[in-house]
């Protein structure tokens, strides 16, 4: 089966499209990928990539297109739009001629935030003749008013009837959550509407070397938090917790990656001088295993909001690949995940006093019972969010829907 994937960001950005491509070209399907040059999360094109070029490269048996973007920067609203309408406009105008004379049978679109990125799907949905199926990883509008990036009603119902636009011209729609389902299916008219989940890092299949971790942690009860350090992220609250258990002197917070809020959460560190709390940067996905695997307990976290219930932060994944205890202070979907698996404890969202009593609930817990709340979690990450088993469950659907998709022969 040959399968375009369309993605504004991937490797050597780290997203699970990366994971996921890679599963489908190693369960025999052929692979290539329409993407932008390389800048997130700093904004920056990465080294031997320019912003205006248009490029192919190969990359373990991936096809993979390059298109022109205006590099995000740093946070800047008016630069993230120029970002993702420059991909968008890319896409739709050089991805034709690029991909001119290939033969696609399905096309499928990585939907992360902004979804617009799936006209380009809809754009190369003409010129293949091949079906559409768009993965839905944020709800749209939704998560634009839960973020505050937009707080205008008549913007943000405009962004709805694109959505709703979006959604009727695919031919199949996944969702990342089970709660997306009911949301993307009120908008989507006639387009079917599935729970596809994310799958986990190929990299936490492999084993650990001894001593090769790129961060060593020092010996005492570590709560580690790894992923995006953004506005949902409810750092603010981590940073509560972290003050309400300096007293604990063996407890440490340790915040591994970037983003939006890094410069903010270095800056109130400093302001409220907490010992406990460590910011050693961001690591490459190659290196994360050997470093989670370090942890005492693993943190999720998420902001208190109807779309945030919705959501399964994609380190969750991550989490219960590693083995690992995890503390989820978030509501609704992410939350019921933890409990479901038995990997660990949950505690409301933005509920400070509530994280720092679970920390100290699982501190207390004999060795013997965190291990098995880490092995628990590995069993449930194995039953569900295996990369090739979901990526055999991928290509079994996008072969049902090219036969859907394929016209009937007229008779007599």
């Amino acid at each position: 089966m040959k399968i375009l994937v369309i993605s504004q960001h991937y490797w050597p950005e780290n997203f699970r499209i990366n994971e996921v491509a890679e599963s489908l070209h190693r369960a025999g399907c052929d692979v290539r990928v329409l993407t932008g040059q390389p800048n997130y999360p700093e904004g920056v094109v990465f080294p031997g990539y320019r912003a205006a070029s248009v490029r192919r490269e190969e990359r373990t048996g991936i096809t993979i297109h390059r298109v022109p973007v205006v590099p995000r920067g740093h946070g800047n609203a008016w630069r993230l739009a120029a970002n993702y309408l420059s991909f968008l406009f890319s896409a739709c105008v050089l991805g034709p001629w690029l991909l001119r004379g290939q033969r696609v049978d399905v096309i499928f679109v990585y939907g992360t935030s902004p979804i617009l990125q799936a006209v380009a799907g809809i754009v190369l949905k003409f010129f293949k003749r091949a079906p559409l199926a768009v993965w839905v990883q944020d709800l749209w509008p939704q998560s634009l008013e839960a973020t505050g990036f937009v707080r205008n009603q008549r913007l943000l119902g405009a962004v709805g009837s694109v959505v709703r636009w979006i959604y009727r011209r695919s031919d199949l729609l996944l969702a990342q959550s089970k709660s997306f389902v009911t949301s993307v299916q009120a908008m989507a008219g006639d387009t079917p509407v599935e729970y596809h989940p994310n799958p986990g890092e190929v990299a936490y299949q492999q084993p650990l070397l001894p001593g090769a971790s790129a961060l060593q942690l020092e010996p005492g009860f570590n709560v580690l938090f790894a992923g995006n350090l953004g506005k949902v992220q409810s750092l603010d609250m981590l940073l509560d917790a972290a003050n309400l258990l300096r007293a604990h002197t063996d407890v440490r917070f340790v915040l591994i990656g970037s983003g939006s809020r890094s410069a903010w959460l270095h800056g109130e560190v400093a302001r409220r001088v907490l010992p406990n709390v460590s910011l050693p940067g961001r690591f490459g996905p190659e290196a994360m295993p050997a470093i989670l695997a370090q942890a005492s307990v693993l943190l999720l976290s998420l902001s208190r909001s109807c779309i945030m219930s919705q959501t399964v932060p994609s380190k969750l994944q991550a989490y219960l690949a590693a083995g690992r205890p995890v503390i989820a202070s978030l509501d609704g979907e992410g939350a019921w995940a933890v409990e479901d698996s038995k990997a660990g404890v949950t505690c409301p969202a933005e509920d400070a006093p509530a994280l720092a009593r679970a920390v100290l609930q699982l501190r207390a817990e004999p060795p013997e019972e965190l291990r098995r709340m880490g092995e628990a979690g590995r069993r449930y990450y194995e039953h569900n969010f295996d990369p090739a088993m979901l990526a055999g469950r991928l290509i079994q659907r996008f072969e049902q829907l090219v036969a859907s998709c394929r016209p009937t022969p007229e008779t007599d």
